[in-house]
């Protein structure tokens, strides 16, 4: 795998990431925690969260998918992908990092766009350009095939353990539609659910929202009220 820096080898995949966050959190100590998950940081949370069920004490979920519903027309030259990965199966996947579909991703499906900073796709695309980093994520769109086999591990884990979830999800997000959403209510009896009407990347235009969700309808307050006292 080449790096942004050519001397430095790493694997991008998800495994690897979710390693990384692990470490990180064994190195400041952590013990217990709630969760905020979304798009490629719901596997990484999830693995953790699965493998250290007694550490989470909540969860926050923004367009974060762990079920197959979730998985629709944008996945489709993806799943051809984990398939078959062939040089032309890539190549359909490389429009993925332009500048057109970086700014694509925070404006489709927002109510005002003027209310979208172009700092944010200006911002995501100067990384985005870096050297090598083109190949970083189609190895981690391939990557991501690993995750809808544990799916089913994930839900079981909702489900023995319940922890208590606050759902605010961008409904209009064509990349993790609300398809998605819906399914956690299936598994958690313990569910706060908020579809917002905007996409993708909600907090930017439903930031407030989504923090008086949190705080204000003080879900984590009542939720973590016996840990806090």
């Amino acid at each position: 795998m080449t790096a942004l820096n050519p001397t430095i080898k790493f694997d991008y995949t998800f495994d690897n990431l979710a390693e990384i966050v692990e470490k990180f959190i064994a190195a400041i100590a952590l013990k217990k925690y709630s969760l905020y998950v979304m798009d490629y940081g719901a596997p990484i949370g999830y693995r953790i969260a699965a493998k250290y069920p007694e550490r989470v004490q909540s969860l926050i979920v923004q367009n974060g998918n762990a079920y197959e519903e979730g998985l629709r027309e944008f996945w489709e030259p993806i799943k051809a992908y984990w398939q078959e990965r062939s040089p032309e199966n890539a190549e359909k996947l490389k429009y993925l990092v332009t500048l057109e579909a970086t700014k694509w991703q925070y404006t489709n499906g927002v109510r005002n766009l003027e209310a979208i900073s172009p700092d944010t796709w200006t911002i995501d695309q100067h990384f985005l350009d870096r050297p090598g980093n083109g190949e970083i994520q189609l190895a981690l769109l391939y990557s991501y095939g690993t995750n809808p086999p544990l799916y089913p591990q994930w839900q079981e884990y909702f489900r023995n353990y319940q922890p208590p979830t606050l759902i605010v999800w961008g409904k209009n997000d064509y990349i993790f539609p609300a398809d998605g959403a819906y399914p956690y209510q299936r598994d958690l009896k313990d569910v706060e659910f908020h579809l917002l009407d905007t996409g993708h990347f909600a907090l930017e235009e439903d930031g407030d929202a989504i923090a008086n969700y949190i705080e204000i309808e003080q879900f984590l307050t009542s939720r973590l009220q016996s840990v806090l006292t």
